[in-house]
């Protein structure tokens, strides 16, 4: 199965500043290990990751090509990898077509493994805009409280998302455990 990741919150630390460079990269405690074993479960895992920061000129391409070649670094000893990156450089302002929460990156990645559709896909994310992006792109919705995802929890509880069922894990490792032991899922 695709499992789609989204990065700041999900994987990574995020306290809602920009992160613009490796040494600022820091993994969620037990993400990387959770990676590697739905990895080694035989799924395939991608990321889809708004940063702004590059259209904004907080940092440059080559700065998130060094960050995600560490989460690389990082995955290898646990047996871990990532198919495919898709990230929206754009400035909110730019009126992409890429930026979460429209498909565009979803997309990406479906074209990228050459899918008719995400059907079968999980979208794991920590905001409104992962999930609502994921939904529409077909996948199953999957909230992790880490990042933004208590604020999102929240939210969720007064405005739902219209005919979607969020499944609601307290970060990836949970999420995983529950998803390769198949309770709850």
């Amino acid at each position: 199965m695709l499992i789609i990741l989204d990065r700041d919150g999900v994987i990574n630390e995020y306290d809602g500043s920009y992160i613009c460079s490796a040494d600022e990269w820091h993994p969620i405690p037990g993400s990387v290990e959770a990676m590697a074993r739905l990895c080694l479960a035989g799924h395939r895992i991608a990321i889809a990751t708004n940063q702004s920061g590059i259209g904004r000129g907080y940092y440059s391409t080559d700065a998130l090509n060094a960050m995600h070649e560490k989460l690389d670094r990082l995955l290898e000893p646990h047996g871990g990898c990532i198919d495919f990156i898709a990230y929206c450089p754009h400035h909110p302002d730019d009126d992409c077509h890429c930026r979460k929460p429209l498909t565009g990156l979803l997309e990406q990645i479906r074209g990228h493994f050459h899918l008719s559709s995400l059907d079968s896909a999980v979208m794991v994310g920590d905001s409104l805009k992962d999930l609502e992006a994921g939904f529409a792109g077909g996948c199953q919705p999957v909230l992790v409280r880490t990042g933004n995802g208590e604020e999102t929890e929240q939210h969720l509880e007064k405005h739902p998302i219209p005919g979607a069922r969020v499944a609601i894990y307290d970060n990836l490792s949970a999420f995983t455990d529950a998803f390769l032991s198949g309770s709850d899922w």
